[in-house]
């Protein structure tokens, strides 16, 4: 069984995580999304929440699993027999940062990662951004699966 990583915050989840992971899932018989767990870090939905979500846009795949994980990512790997991690690039200011992180994984544990190119119509896209956009009232309708419009609008509307 093939088997590869795709790791981050996902808070919330966008299209451009969903291209990376539906591409994935086309390579892998068993792709894992690993959802970050940063406890110093006050995200907008909750662990259980992004891990519903992402339930919810990949469930069409078959073959993607969502669990959340702390510490290392080689550590989570280690536990399931992943030898791969794959990382969406989307600009070369990615690269530099994630061939450090490949190199460090690599070294720690020999897990190789794959860098996939993201989609062009997503090479701007961030959760960040994406949150930062909602915030003020601009469409992001075309950046999110509709199932996290919703929740998204729903909760800044709350905040």
């Amino acid at each position: 069984m093939r088997r590869a990583v795709c790791p981050g915050s996902f808070d919330p989840i966008t299209n451009g995580h969903l291209d990376i992971i539906s591409r994935a899932s086309r390579l892998y018989d068993e792709v894992y999304v690993a959802v970050m767990i940063n406890q110093a870090k006050k995200g907008l939905f909750e662990i259980e929440e992004r891990i519903d979500l992402i339930r919810q846009v990949t469930a069409e795949y078959g073959n993607v699993r969502v669990e959340a994980f702390h510490g290392l990512l080689v550590d989570f790997c280690k536990q399931r027999e992943i030898p791969a991690i794959v990382k969406g690039l989307r600009a070369v200011s990615d690269f530099d940062y994630e061939l450090q992180m490949a190199q460090m994984n690599n070294g720690l544990s020999g897990v190789e990662t794959l860098f996939i190119p993201t989609n062009p119509t997503y090479s701007f896209l961030s959760s960040s951004l994406v949150k930062e956009v909602a915030t003020w009232g601009g469409d992001v309708s075309h950046l999110v699966p509709a199932e996290v419009l919703g929740v998204l609008t729903e909760r800044l509307r709350r905040d």
